[in-house]
């Protein structure tokens, strides 16, 4: 079911870089392609989506991936998780590299507070930080990344479910430009 998916996904993919080649460049399209294949064979399905848009190339890491319940620090195993983006960042020179922080509506606890933490706003800003500190670390050129929180703005899916907020809880790396 897995291979199925995947087969799925990266068809989807080639039959929408195929409808946008009159909008994307073909050089463009081959880098943002080759990103994609490379990223699809790192990461399994419970870790990261991997999307290619237009222009774009969009990778959604789940919160519980990256982070504890309410915490905005990166441990060994979310660490090893964000390695497998590096193969593929420190290899670029003109694509800028935008992380997205997102958090479901659930509001922030004392224990955040005392360390700082007011919103889910900040939360999620902090976390898109620590990612950007972790990969410029790691040798991706610092002039290429930017991070951003959202907060609860810009949902998944419904909150109204704990599916839903897990959805929610969210990083964005999201790869915009030349595709090099």
């Amino acid at each position: 079911m897995h291979k199925y998916l995947k087969k799925l996904l990266f068809t989807s993919a080639v039959a929408t870089l195929t409808l946008l080649n009159g909008c994307v460049s073909e050089t463009k399209y081959n880098d943002l392609n080759a990103q994609y294949q490379q990223l699809q064979g790192e990461f399994s399905a419970d870790q990261a989506k991997i999307e290619l848009l237009e222009g774009e190339l969009k990778i959604t890491l789940l919160d519980k991936v990256l982070f504890s319940e309410g915490g905005f620090t990166l441990n060994a195993p979310s660490k090893k998780i964000l390695s497998k983006l590096i193969p593929t960042l420190t290899g670029l020179q003109q694509t800028k590299i935008i992380v997205n922080g997102y958090t479901d509506n659930v509001p922030i606890g004392p224990r955040l507070k005392r360390q700082g933490i007011t919103s889910n706003l900040v939360l999620s800003s902090r976390r898109a930080d620590v990612v950007v500190e972790f990969l410029t670390q790691q040798g991706v050129k610092q002039n290429l990344l930017s991070a951003q929180g959202f907060g609860e703005s810009n949902p998944a899916a419904s909150n109204d479910t704990a599916e839903g907020k897990s959805q929610n809880r969210r990083i964005e790396v999201t790869l915009v430009g030349s595709g090099n």
